[in-house]
């Protein structure tokens, strides 16, 4: 790696805080920072701090009428609608601010990389894939990662991909840019039939004029990590090679997780540290500018902090061992946190992230969930769906 990269972050990212008993509780990306440093994953690195994203930044996904009914939400006393006032969605005091904050977080890290500051940027407290245009939705309030991929072309971006590893479908990103050749979308994500929110078939390809910009991996329920990868190796190299983006922007989630209460996939904190080291490794062989987002992710001590810590590593390439013991002053504030939660002890599940790969045939569920992506989208990339070798 050349330039360092950038890093955004600040405490104030924790005011975007759904109350209660929600499970996108912000106490995960306070426990990141604190793992991340107790490490030294961040020693001598600038945190950068956001700005709240303008009115006109986060116009640029969404309607002018959504934003004022956002900011009008904590004090309207009636029904707001546009998705906000649910469970999924509480209005919360400041809502509007949190929101933007977290759309500015995503700003920052697209703009050291336009301002050649940095060739990698990364805000965990982003990924908030889920937001229309018009309204919230899954936690989501703003799109921040539709809202900097839109910044980033309008500064004169020419191809941007997007790779969303969350447990669910990446569909407000795909929404943003259905229609748009200049944007791929690529998400890996339990299957719709077992998961809201009940989109990201393999046949959903993108808008008139942009077919094969919209790329879906359904998974199957239980696919551990060497089928997750399997899938993600014979599908996202090949459509990154043929698609040639100048930035590469991952939304990280890390709901994948076989802890994960909210969904189904039975990946490892191994194989999340894989994940990262992939695209990695294809930023390096490519070339790639790349931005990563943080996103889903609801086993909030024994998971989150882990991964993403491997994250922000493998973005700083200051890579943790994954036999690492946990620190003893993490240990103890976690402690306090949750006194009743059991701990791991080190840096890894002690999983095997290995994988194998793809060779044509269909045997498997995941076999089969990789075939029908590639035969729906790879013909329109110029790309032959049963050649492994693509």
């Amino acid at each position: 790696m050349g330039k360092p990269a950038a890093v955004v972050w600040d405490r104030s990212f924790l005011g975007y805080d759904l109350g209660g008993d929600h499970p996108l509780n912000p106490v995960r990306l306070d426990l990141t920072v604190r793992l991340a440093t107790a490490l030294g994953v961040l020693d001598g690195v600038e945190l950068r701090a956001p700005e709240p994203a303008s009115d006109e930044e986060i116009e640029l996904v969404h309607k002018p009428g959504y934003l004022s009914a956002v900011q009008a939400a904590p004090t309207a006393g009636w029904d707001v609608g546009h998705g906000l006032g649910t469970a999924d969605n509480p209005v919360f005091e400041r809502m509007h601010e949190a929101s933007a904050l977290v759309v500015g977080g995503s700003l920052a890290a697209a703009r050291a990389i336009t301002s050649g500051e940095a060739d990698r940027a990364v805000n965990i407290a982003g990924g908030l894939h889920h937001a229309m245009p018009d309204s919230a939705a899954g936690f989501c309030v703003y799109n921040d990662c539709a809202v900097a991929i839109e910044w980033l072309l309008r500064s004169g971006v020419e191809r941007i991909a997007y790779v969303d590893v969350d447990v669910h479908h990446g569909d407000g990103v795909q929404t943003a840019f259905w229609d748009d050749p200049r944007v791929l979308t690529i998400s890996l994500h339990q299957h719709p039939m077992s998961l809201w929110p009940g989109t990201g078939w393999a046949g959903e390809v993108g808008g008139a004029g942009a077919e094969g910009s919209a790329v879906n991996v359904p998974l199957p329920a239980g696919t551990r990590d060497g089928g997750w990868m399997r899938a993600f190796q014979a599908t996202v190299p090949a459509l990154l090679r043929a698609f040639r983006p100048q930035v590469l922007v991952t939304q990280c989630g890390v709901d994948t997780h076989k802890e994960d209460p909210l969904a189904d996939l039975s990946l490892s904190v191994d194989g999340h540290r894989a994940i990262y080291q992939a695209f990695r490794d294809l930023v390096d062989e490519h070339g790639y500018k790349w931005l990563a987002l943080g996103g889903g992710g609801y086993e909030l001590l024994r998971v989150v902090p882990r991964s993403w810590t491997h994250l922000l590593a493998t973005v700083l390439d200051r890579d943790v061992d994954p036999n690492r013991p946990l620190p003893a002053d993490w240990v103890a504030h976690a402690t306090r946190i949750a006194p009743n939660w059991p701990l791991p002890a080190s840096m890894t599940d002690e999983c095997d992230a290995g994988y194998q790969p793809w060779g044509g045939d269909a045997q498997e569920p995941v076999d089969k969930a990789i075939r029908e992506t590639r035969r729906a989208v790879f013909p329109l990339h110029g790309l032959d769906p049963d050649d492994p070798r693509d």
